[in-house]
């Protein structure tokens, strides 16, 4: 595991990319290649992006996601940030999950969420409250994978956290136990139906705009037409002689 210095949006992603085509760069010169797909290996847990957001004031003084009059330490700004993202997650997956691959890595009891929920201190939810001091208040936003394109992944969960703000979108009940066994909206299972999803979503085209949406949504129906003409190993080794 490896840990970006915390940054503005922007820089913040800046150094992910960057990190991914040094870390390529090195392993190339010893002989070795990087691989940054969101599961490489059907037996192991799936490599992930997780995203940690804190909201400070214009000062940097002040976390706004923490409350010390709350019993929870939460803000309502926090609430409500959480509330946004739990409510549009299911559509705007294709988003964060960009490739065919990326869906292999949601699998239930592998630390990667399956559904569109929330908890503190929870690695089996989609979003993780850590919430020990005013300072270190904030999301791990765990549904980003490694094979995300950071600068997508990263404004398009804080674009979907402020719409809550704005909107006050309160968030379901926090997840208190194992996040793959209780009622949660599930997220998509696949490519195909997560760029259905986004295709339909009034919400993301208000707060991503209708050129945007439109263009990353046709880039993945390519992608999903690529792989439905393609012809995998595994069916060549389960139907080659079967059938």
């Amino acid at each position: 595991e490896s840990a970006v210095l915390y940054d503005d949006l922007e820089r913040a992603a800046d150094k992910s990319a960057l990190f991914k085509t040094v870390v390529k760069e090195v392993c190339a010169r010893h002989g070795l290649t990087a691989c940054f797909m969101a599961k490489w290996n059907p037996k192991l847990p799936g490599c992930s992006g997780h995203v940690h957001q804190s909201l400070w004031d214009s000062k940097g003084t002040q976390n706004r996601f923490h409350d010390p009059a709350a019993s929870d330490g939460m803000s309502m700004a926090l609430r409500h940030y959480v509330g946004g993202q739990i409510a549009l997650m299911p559509e705007l997956t294709a988003l964060y999950w960009p490739t065919i691959n990326s869906y292999k890595r949601s699998v239930e009891n592998t630390w990667a969420p399956t559904t569109a929920s929330w908890g503190r201190e929870n690695r089996t939810c989609a979003i993780r409250i850590i919430a020990d001091s005013p300072k270190s208040t904030r999301v791990e936003y765990r549904q980003l994978g490694a094979d995300m394109n950071p600068f997508i992944g990263m404004a398009v969960s804080l674009a979907a956290g402020l719409w809550g703000i704005e909107n006050e979108v309160e968030p379901p009940p926090p997840c208190e136990g194992n996040a793959y066994s209780v009622p949660a909206a599930p997220l998509p299972r696949n490519l195909r139906d997560a760029v259905a999803l986004l295709q339909r979503s009034e919400r993301a085209r208000e707060i991503l705009g209708e050129g945007f949406v439109d263009h990353y949504v046709r880039t993945r129906e390519w992608e999903v037409r690529q792989y439905e003409r393609a012809v995998t190993n595994w069916e060549l080794e389960r139907y080659f002689e079967l059938v």
